[in-house]
């Protein structure tokens, strides 16, 4: 079975086994990853133990977090290699060091703002760092059409954004990233873009030609490429329609696409079939490593959840 995916001028070799769990353990689906200064590897997974943390090789390390989340959906490498944590069915977003040690919450724990009210937070999804102040924002989510920014200590600065589908309007805000330059670029799943704006949240431009973008990240290296994993439909009347999502694709920050990873219908029975990737990390070497939900995508009526041995992967850059 051919595990190499190809596209223009990217070669990955496709590593389904990569991690290495304890006997016995299971990540049941993973809604994020995060790689520190070390490469090591931080999962933030649905399983019994939400973060596990591996050596670049996937040996397994060690792990904290249990009793701690309701439900994981986005981790985020910070200053020192803090993590920031964010549980949107808690609506919190958690500051933490390498070893689980709780710094800052952000958020009331169990309570979240008023549905569509824009204060935060309701169902947040996704932290992201601004470049050389230690203040951060915060996407907000699934009951708000909102993005945050925060100071260091977490003051709320200021809000922007509300639900529409013109530009600064968002219709399910699911991640949130930032380059070098200071620019917010924002995943606008459900109306299939990405959306840019500048740090005080004035809208840029946008990208389209997207399918539900979901897991979404900007590489450190030269030059920043946004690496973008789309999910396929959920609607029954174009559950079957190929070519829809399912796949990771490679961008320049002024939005050109450079490659497509992935076939033209979710599956498992490739390595380069995706189901539904929802978070995205790369390591110093541009390796670049893929959670997937597939449970809550495909298989919430199944028990065991049939997908759930294909919901962590790493692409391994080829020279």
């Amino acid at each position: 079975m051919d595990n190499i995916a190809k596209s223009n001028e990217f070669s990955f070799r496709v590593d389904t086994d990569w991690a290495k769990l304890p006997a016995g353990w299971s990540f049941f689906e993973v809604a994020d990853v995060a790689t520190d200064s070390q490469d090591r590897v931080f999962v933030f997974c649905r399983g019994e133990h939400p973060v596990m943390v591996f050596a670049r090789d996937g040996s397994f390390l060690f792990s904290w977090g249990e009793g701690l989340f309701k439900r994981a959906h986005g981790i985020t490498i910070g200053p020192e290699d803090s993590l920031y944590c964010v549980d949107d069915l808690d609506h919190t977003v958690k500051k933490f060091t390498p070893e689980g040690k709780l710094l800052l919450t952000v958020g009331t724990p169990g309570k979240p703002a008023a549905f569509q009210g824009g204060a935060p937070f309701n169902q947040p999804t996704k932290v992201a760092l601004e470049p050389g102040t230690g203040a951060f924002y915060v996407s907000d989510g699934y009951g708000n059409a909102r993005v945050h920014k925060y100071s260091v200590e977490g003051e709320l600065l200021f809000s922007w954004g509300r639900f529409g589908s013109d530009p600064g309007e968002f219709n399910l805000v699911h991640s949130v990233c930032t380059d070098r330059q200071g620019r917010v670029y924002v995943a606008d799943r459900e109306s299939h873009r990405i959306q840019v704006f500048d740090d005080t949240g004035r809208y840029i431009t946008q990208w389209n030609n997207l399918h539900r973008p979901c897991g979404f990240f900007i590489t450190q290296g030269a030059p920043q490429l946004a690496i973008i994993g789309q999910i396929p439909p959920s609607l029954k009347v174009n559950t079957r329609y190929p070519n829809l999502g399912a796949r990771i694709t490679i961008h320049s920050l002024d939005g050109k696409r450079l490659a497509s990873i992935g076939e033209t219908s979710p599956g498992e029975e490739l390595p380069t079939q995706f189901l539904a990737p929802h978070g995205i990390a790369t390591d110093s070497r541009g390796d670049i490593y893929i959670g997937e939900v597939a449970y809550s995508h495909f298989g919430e009526a199944s028990t065991p959840p049939p997908w759930k041995r294909r919901c962590f992967r790493k692409l391994i850059r080829l020279v």
